[in-house]
C-alpha cells in the first residue's frame, strides 16, 4: 500500500502499528517528543501482560486481553517472560465479588487457571476467600526498546514534538509536512478523545525484595485493592493500590501534567506510608520483606464509568485516526482495525 503515514507517539501502539504498516509497504514516520521510545505510559506502568484476570467487571476488556495475550506471546516471544508464581487473591471482606463468582467469570471466559487449595495458599496471606494461580507475563521494556528501534530504524523521529495537525483536501499536515494519513497514539495528549474519559495522574512505588529466590506476584481482586508485581529487573517489584495510586481525576491532559509537577516529597512520603498499610492488610509481613526504592509517576487516560472498561477503541475521521486503549495486550485489535481501514480507504471503499 503506497501511503505516507505519520504516527504520533512511539509507545507500544505507535511502534507496533509502525511495524505493521511498514510491512504493508507504507512510508512510516513515527514522531516521538522524548529522547527514547516507550517513554510515557508504555514505559511507566506495572509491566503486566494481562490475560484478563484483572477485569471481572468488563467482558470486552477481558476477552480482548485474553486473545491479545496469546497473539503477543507468539508475535513477540522475547519481549516478555513468564512469572513462576503469579497469584490472584480474592479477600474475604474487601472484594466487590466473592471468590465463587470471580472463579466462574474467569472459567466462562475461557481463561486457564489453577485453583489452589487452602493448604497451598502462602501462609502470610490474611483474610483470604480464594486464590487462583495464573500464567501471566511481565513485559521486558528494555528488550522492547531494542527490538523496535532495530525494526523501525529510520522511521522514528526522536525529540520531535508535534504541535499541530491540519486536514487538507489531499491529506493531513503535521507541523506543515504533508502525509496521506495520521494516527494519533497519544491517548488524548495531542488531540481531544471523542469518548467520555478523564486523565488520571498516578503513583506506583518500586520496592526491592530482600529475601532469597523470587517473591510471588500477588494481585488482590476485585475492587479498591492492591498488588505486588515483579519488573524485568531481578528482585525489583512494583506496589500499586487502587485506593492510593491515583493522584486525582482531571478533564484535560494539561491539568493532569500540572498535578504531577506539583507532587511533593512530603506527599510522596505520605503515600508510601498509606500504600504500605494498605497492602499489609492482606500481606502483614510486607515491610519485613521489602524495602522502598523509588517512585514511578505517570498519567493514565481512562473511560468514565464503574465497569472498568480498559478495552481498545479506534476512531476514524477521514484521514485522521486515533487509537485509545488501557492495555498493551490489545495492540493487535488496534492494528487490525487501522490496517483494514487504510486498505479500504486506499481502494476507494470508504
Amino acid at each position: 500500500m503506497d501511503a505516507k503515514v505519520a504516527i504520533i507517539g512511539a509507545g507500544w501502539y505507535g511502534c507496533h502499528l509502525g511495524m505493521m504498516l511498514d510491512a504493508m509497504g507504507c512510508d512510516v514516520n513515527i514522531f516521538e517528543k522524548n529522547s527514547d521510545i516507550l517513554g510515557e505510559a508504555s514505559g511507566n506502568n506495572q509491566f503486566r501482560l494481562h490475560l484478563g484476570f484483572h477485569y471481572a467487571r468488563h467482558n470486552r476488556t477481558r476477552i480482548q486481553s485474553r486473545d491479545g495475550y496469546a497473539r503477543f506471546t507468539e508475535r513477540y516471544p522475547t519481549l516478555s517472560k513468564p512469572i513462576s508464581n503469579n497469584l490472584y487473591v480474592v479477600p474475604k471482606y474487601d472484594s466487590l465479588v466473592d471468590f465463587d463468582t470471580y472463579r466462574l467469570i474467569m472459567f466462562s471466559s475461557g481463561i486457564h487457571f489453577q485453583e489452589l487449595r487452602k493448604n497451598e495458599w502462602p501462609e502470610y496471606l490474611k483474610d483470604v476467600d480464594g486464590v487462583l494461580k495464573v500464567d501471566e507475563h511481565v513485559l521486558l521494556i528494555e528488550e522492547a526498546r531494542k527490538h523496535f528501534k532495530q525494526k523501525l530504524e529510520g522511521s522514528i523521529r526522536l525529540n520531535t514534538k508535534v504541535n499541530s495537525t491540519e486536514k487538507t483536501d489531499e491529506g493531513v499536515l503535521v507541523d506543515g509536512e504533508k502525509f496521506d494519513f495520521v494516527i494519533d497514539a497519544t491517548w488524548g495528549h495531542l488531540t481531544d478523545i471523542d469518548y467520555d474519559c478523564f486523565y488520571e495522574p498516578t503513583l506506583l512505588l518500586y520496592y526491592r525484595y530482600m529475601g532469597e529466590g523470587e517473591y510471588p506476584a500477588i494481585t488482590m481482586v476485585d475492587g479498591p485493592l492492591c498488588s505486588i508485581y515483579p519488573t524485568e529487573k531481578k528482585g525489583i517489584y512494583t506496589l500499586s493500590s487502587v485506593k492510593h495510586t491515583p493522584l486525582g481525576k482531571y478533564d484535560t491532559s494539561a491539568e493532569a501534567k500540572q498535578r504531577l509537577r506539583e507532587f511533593s516529597n512530603a506527599e510522596l512520603q505520605s503515600k508510601i506510608e498509606v500504600m504500605q498499610k494498605h497492602v499489609e492488610q492482606f500481606v502483614p509481613d510486607f515491610s519485613d520483606n521489602f524495602e522502598y526504592v523509588s517512585p514511578q509517576l505517570n498519567i493514565k487516560t481512562k473511560l468514565l464509568g464503574e465497569h472498568d472498561d480498559r478495552s481498545c477503541y479506534v476512531k476514524t475521521d477521514d484521514r485522521m485516526i486515533s487509537v485509545f486503549s488501557g492495555k498493551i495486550d490489545t495492540i493487535f485489535f488496534a492494528a487490525q482495525k487501522v490496517c483494514d481501514y487504510l486498505e479500504r480507504y486506499v481502494h476507494g471503499e470508504i
